[in-house]
C-alpha cells in the first residue's frame, strides 16, 4: 500500500526520489573513500587522494601519470611528463600514507610493506570511524525527507495517513542504506585483517 501511495502523490514521490538519490550518493562516496584505504595488498586506488602540483594547479596523480600495481607488494608510477617526477615524489612523501617512494628518474616504485597486526587494527578503527560519518550523512538525509513530509502535511498537500506511510518508507530506505554501509564495512574489515 505504501508504495502506491508514495508513487501517486507528487510531494511524496519527489521526497522519495530525492532521498534515494542522496543516500545512493552517500554510499557511493563511502565506497570511493574506502577504496583509497590501505590494505595489505597494493592497489592503485590507494593513491586516489594524492594531488600533484602541475602547471599551477593540483592535479590528481592518475591524471599526470600512469599508476599500476604489477603485484601485491608494489605500485609503479610513470609520469606522462618526466619533468614532474620530483613533484610526484614530494606529493607522495607529503601524503599521510606512510609510503617510501623510490625514484629512478623515469619511474617511481612504491613498495607496499606488510601491515602489522597493530596497524591492521588501527585501519579497522579508521574504517569504522569513516563509516559512522556516512551513517550520520544518511540519517541527515532522512531528517530532511521527514521535514519535507511534515511541511507537505502542514500545507495540506498530503493527508496524515499519507505522511505516516511516507515516514515508514523513509525509515525503511534509511535502514536499507545503513545496512549497505554495514556490509561494506564488514567486507573491508575482512580484507584489512586478512594476512
Amino acid at each position: 500500500m505504501a508504495v502506491s501511495v508514495m508513487g501517486s502523490i507528487p510531494a511524496l514521490k519527489d521526497t522519495q526520489l530525492q532521498l534515494k538519490t542522496r543516500m545512493e550518493k552517500a554510499v557511493d562516496d563511502f565506497r570511493a573513500t574506502l577504496a583509497s584505504t590501505r590494505t595489505g595488498r597494493a592497489s592503485v586506488h590507494m593513491l586516489d587522494q594524492v594531488k600533484v602540483p602541475y602547471y599551477g594547479s593540483d592535479m590528481p596523480l592518475n591524471q599526470v601519470a600512469q599508476v599500476t600495481a604489477p603485484d601485491a607488494n608494489l605500485i609503479l608510477i610513470q609520469p606522462w611528463d618526466p619533468s614532474i617526477i620530483g613533484d610526484i615524489e614530494k606529493a607522495l612523501r607529503a601524503s599521510d600514507l606512510g609510503f617510501n617512494p623510490q625514484n629512478d628518474g623515469k619511474i617511481i616504485r612504491i613498495p607496499i610493506p606488510q601491515l602489522t597486526e597493530e596497524r591492521r587494527k588501527e585501519l579497522v578503527k579508521h574504517v569504522k570511524k569513516i563509516a559512522e560519518e556516512y551513517r550520520v550523512s544518511v540519517r541527515n538525509h532522512r531528517r530532511v525527507a521527514l521535514e519535507h513530509l511534515k511541511e507537505a502535511e502542514k500545507n495540506k498537500e498530503i493527508t496524515a495517513d499519507d505522511a505516516k506511510h511516507g515516514h515508514d518508507r523513509v525509515q525503511k530506505a534509511t535502514d536499507d542504506f545503513i545496512g549497505r554501509i554495514d556490509k561494506i564495512v564488514k567486507a573491508k574489515e575482512e580484507e584489512v585483517m586478512a594476512v
